[in-house]
């Protein structure tokens, strides 16, 4: 088993403050991976992989588990790889630098984590949903994005920000409304989304 490295572990954390970089928070990376676990997940798709964070927490669970994880952003891809080497996980995570909605991507997964640019979440959900197995899972972060989700728009000063609330409530109710997918809501982190495939 590959040991968990804590000090690179802190290390992400640390840059990731430092660098504003969005990672998961304590709370919403132990569900992840407890919920990987738990289900015996062994091969996952990561929408977004900023400094590989979540790609290196999730492939300690267990020596079988395979990641492949898309990043867009040049910087932080190549932090991640960096990171990912540090880890000794480089034949276990799959770094793809490239837009999400332009890659193809083949096989299958079990899981699908989407933790990317939210105003893209049902491209993407709707893009990758097809490399899932049947009766998989899709896992979206960031729902309540940081607390905005649940104020009323006009509380919301930056126009961004508020078209950016929107689209995440768009989500919301694609995903409620998806007759695909069995979805819960999970007020734990920044707030999850856990979609299953109704398909056996």
């Amino acid at each position: 088993m590959v040991k968990q490295n804590n000090d690179l572990i802190k290390a992400m954390k640390d840059y990731a403050e430092e660098n504003n970089v969005p990672i998961m928070s304590d709370e919403g990376i132990s569900f992840l991976t407890n919920y990987i676990t738990k289900n015996k997940i062994k091969r996952i798709l990561e929408i977004g992989t900023a400094i590989a964070y979540s790609s290196i927490m999730m492939a300690y669970t267990d020596d079988d588990v395979e990641v492949t994880t898309i990043e867009r952003d040049e910087k932080r891809f190549l932090e991640a790889i960096k990171n990912v080497k540090k880890a000794e996980l480089e034949d276990r995570i799959n770094l793809i630098y490239n837009d999400a909605l332009e890659v193809k991507i083949e096989g299958d997964y079990d899981l699908i984590f989407i933790d990317a640019a939210k105003a893209q979440n049902i491209k993407f959900f709707e893009k990758f949903k097809d490399n899932l197995i049947p009766g998989g899972v899709i896992i979206t972060d960031n729902m309540k994005f940081h607390g905005l989700v649940d104020k009323k728009e006009e509380e919301i000063e930056s126009r961004n920000l508020r078209q950016l609330v929107r689209k995440i409530k768009e989500y919301k109710n694609f995903l409620d409304t998806n007759k695909e997918f069995d979805t819960t809501f999970k007020d734990i982190g920044d707030g999850l989304a856990i979609s299953i495939d109704k398909k056996n």
